[in-house]
């Protein structure tokens, strides 16, 4: 299963894609995510089984397509969500000064 990145259309196993994962912010529930090839930078929403694009209004995640992904899971933690798939989990941490502000 390869997944695009909807800037410049590569496509990434599950693997490079969910490593590329890096801030979480768990008010809103999205996950930021920064292309490894043209470093275009979305938010996005894990859901089971998909991932869902979109963007902000106001204070909530108005999420517009969805991307399926077979047997895609998430466990939201307190500072983190962890996302996992088969057999392997990926940790995306909360914004550090996000943290700091509760």
């Amino acid at each position: 299963m390869l997944i695009p990145c909807f800037a410049c259309w590569s496509r990434f196993g599950p693997d490079e894609y969910f490593a590329a994962c890096h801030d979480y912010h768990r008010g809103k529930d999205l996950v930021a995510w920064t292309c490894p090839r043209c470093g275009n930078r979305d938010e996005l929403r894990v859901l089971p089984g998909e991932l869902g694009f979109g963007y902000p209004a106001g204070r909530r995640f108005q999420v517009l397509d969805r991307y399926r992904v077979p047997g895609l899971r998430r466990r939201r933690a307190d500072l983190r969500l962890d996302i996992s798939l088969d057999k392997k989990v990926w940790r995306v941490p909360t914004r550090a000064k996000q943290a700091a502000a509760c």
